[in-house]
């Protein structure tokens, strides 16, 4: 490892960025490098630039994976090299689409579940949807993580190395004891293959690709889907947005308010114009059937 590496490494964890964050970070500063076959420490904004333009018109990656280069390259110049640059002038950001899930409606919720083969994985994708949770935190569940007294499920080190708490319905507590009565394993409440290791979510979002074949929904499914239809469902019960927002585990009000935009109840509460002009337009009359000459 060249000490250049290792000092940024170094910086990241005085940072104490989540290890999957220091491995990108990493891995995309060099990958710069060794598109000019050059130490980063050489290169400067015009090399940037360029490699931002490869990135953007050879390579044709999409706005939401470009965001990951700029970031590590700012990180890189900025804090380990110490660069005084304005990194939003020299390492500029693209500009990503705003877009909204495809959500689930509740049938089709019970529909995709129903489809789920194992029950490990049943019981792991229902609880992505009945606590809301990213899959990465559904598979570390551990026993403890249960507290059916205040009926919550404790979730450590989440996103953002940030935990939380969330409701423990009584069908989801009754489904994880039944699970639990099953496997009997510790710490993790769904091991993995590899002892001692809880199940990967690679192999989860292969069960979901297959379920997703099975129950025949058009509309995309992957574990996450679960977690968007926690959210706007809860939106149309009534939930207020602060609560579900404490309930993602979102740092701003403004990423949970997006569901706003999705929930029918909110968008559906409001009737069209059409709906009140003084009378009815008249539909469109039929065009006349043409004569064969």
């Amino acid at each position: 490892m060249t000490p250049l590496r290792q000092r940024m490494l170094e910086d990241m964890q005085i940072r104490h960025l989540a290890s999957s964050t220091q491995r990108a970070y990493v891995e995309h500063v060099a990958r710069f490098a060794r598109h000019f076959g050059r130490s980063p420490a050489l290169l400067g904004p015009e090399e940037i630039r360029a490699y931002q333009v490869y990135l953007t018109n050879d390579k044709q990656l999409a706005p939401a994976s470009r965001v990951i280069t700029v970031a590590a390259l700012r990180f890189f110049y900025t804090v380990t090299l110490q660069k005084t640059w304005s990194v939003e002038a020299v390492i500029p950001a693209p500009k990503t689409p705003q877009t909204l899930p495809v959500v689930l409606s509740p049938a089709e919720v019970v529909q995709f579940l129903d489809c789920v083969g194992a029950p490990k994985h049943r019981t792991i994708l229902t609880t992505c949807y009945a606590a809301g949770l990213r899959i990465s935190e559904a598979v570390r569940l551990t026993p403890l993580a249960i507290d059916s007294q205040r009926m919550v499920l404790r979730i450590e080190q989440g996103k953002g190395q940030k935990d939380r708490y969330v409701m423990l319905s009584p069908t989801l507590l009754t489904i994880l004891r039944d699970w639990w009565r099953v496997s009997r394993s510790t710490p993790w409440i769904f091991p993995g293959d590899r002892p001692g290791h809880p199940i990967t979510t690679r192999a989860v979002n292969r069960a979901c690709r297959k379920a997703h074949r099975r129950c025949g929904i058009l509309k995309p499914i992957t574990p996450h889907s679960l977690r968007h239809a926690f959210a706007v469902h809860l939106l149309e019960a009534g939930t207020n947005v602060r609560t579900i927002q404490l309930l993602l585990g979102h740092r701003s009000l403004a990423t949970t308010a997006r569901y706003l935009a999705i929930a029918t109840t909110q968008v559906c509460a409001t009737a069209s114009p059409l709906d009140l002009l003084p009378r009815p337009v008249a539909p469109p009359s039929q065009p006349p059937t043409p004569t064969a000459r």
